[in-house]
């Protein structure tokens, strides 16, 4: 699968021996269920068809191997594999929950606190001495994560998976040739920013990109994702779960709990969620959601500096999956 053939270009196959022992912290371990695509795995079919189930762990393992490929930087690639920790059951569903539509990030507060009661993790990072602030606040290292329109791990990864499941317009080989083009640049601001070294492959991001937040930001998309946050907080109003079970259950739990409740306000919302058309979700008023521009560097310039307006305009032209490909 394409997960599989991503996971040997960042050389999975011989992951940095200090990082092994990570990968069983139980906190980790949870976000092995708990989907990349914020619960939409569970959605309708007519509306979702993604190609392989990739979970916030993939997502977490990924952006931590980036980390290491470009920095050799232990703290830094541990705090690229902790970044999505506090990610709850559904994800940026919950950000929806929470009217946090534009920044997406209300769940990141609870980072440092799951870190901290995760014991196994605490031992792991005692042993190599390295502090729980150096990786709980990820966003001090720029190449985890940078203020859009920059690049940073999280960001090309998240584009790369979302190439391979969802908008499918991504090729092994593409996989390959933007793997293996990524490199770090020192931007105008003095960080070390991601970045590629062939024009032609920071294009073909830049639509996968543009494609993706189109994706995002659509009818059906918002309406999905505000659908199954208006359902968890109903569970959550009724008592059958409480706010932080979101942050200790994983996803199939959850829904196991909510099933047995034999609710039928929650069941027949759950059951629209599962088989609603795109012909059928109404025409009502949705929330304006996250904007994912994208403007990486190139040989250490600006994607937008290096062409005419003209072709600029040109490649911000919707696309469709079809002719995006």
């Amino acid at each position: 699968m394409y997960l599989e053939y991503y996971l040997k270009q960042l050389n999975y196959e011989i992951i940095p021996p200090f990082l092994d022992k990570y990968l069983s912290t139980p906190s980790l371990i949870r976000l092995k269920k708990i989907s990349f695509f914020c619960g939409m795995d569970y959605a309708s079919k007519k509306i979702y068809n993604f190609r392989e189930y990739i979970s916030r762990f993939d997502h977490s393992l990924t952006v931590a191997l980036i980390t290491y490929k470009l920095t050799n930087d232990k703290t830094a690639t541990l705090a690229g594999l902790l970044h999505d920790i506090s990610t709850p059951c559904f994800s940026h569903v919950i950000d929806y929950m929470n009217k946090d539509y534009i920044k997406q990030e209300s769940t990141e507060k609870h980072t440092e606190k799951i870190i901290k009661k995760d014991k196994y993790l605490m031992k792991c990072l005692k042993e190599d001495n390295i502090k729980v602030k150096d990786v709980a606040n990820f966003k001090k290292h720029t190449i985890v994560d940078n203020e859009r329109p920059k690049l940073c791990a999280d960001r090309i990864d998240g584009i790369i998976l979302a190439g391979i499941s969802w908008t499918k317009n991504l090729s092994k080989d593409e996989i390959k040739n933007i793997v293996s083009d990524l490199t770090v640049f020192k931007n105008e601001d003095k960080e070390d920013e991601i970045g590629f070294k062939m024009t032609k492959t920071a294009e073909k991001v830049v639509k996968i990109n543009r494609i993706l937040d189109e994706y995002c930001k659509s009818k059906e998309d918002t309406y999905m994702m505000q659908l199954l946050a208006d359902i968890t907080q109903k569970a959550i109003d009724k008592g059958y779960i409480k706010y932080d079970d979101l942050y200790v259950y994983n996803e199939e739990y959850l829904l196991s709990l909510l099933k047995i409740q034999n609710d039928k306000e929650i069941n027949d919302l759950f059951k629209k969620f599962q088989t609603i058309s795109k012909k059928k979700i109404p025409n009502i008023e949705l929330p304006e959601v996250k904007t994912r521009h994208l403007n990486p560097l190139v040989n250490n310039k600006r994607f937008d500096t290096l062409f005419t307006e003209t072709f600029l305009k040109k490649l911000s032209q919707p696309l469709n999956k079809k002719n995006a490909e």
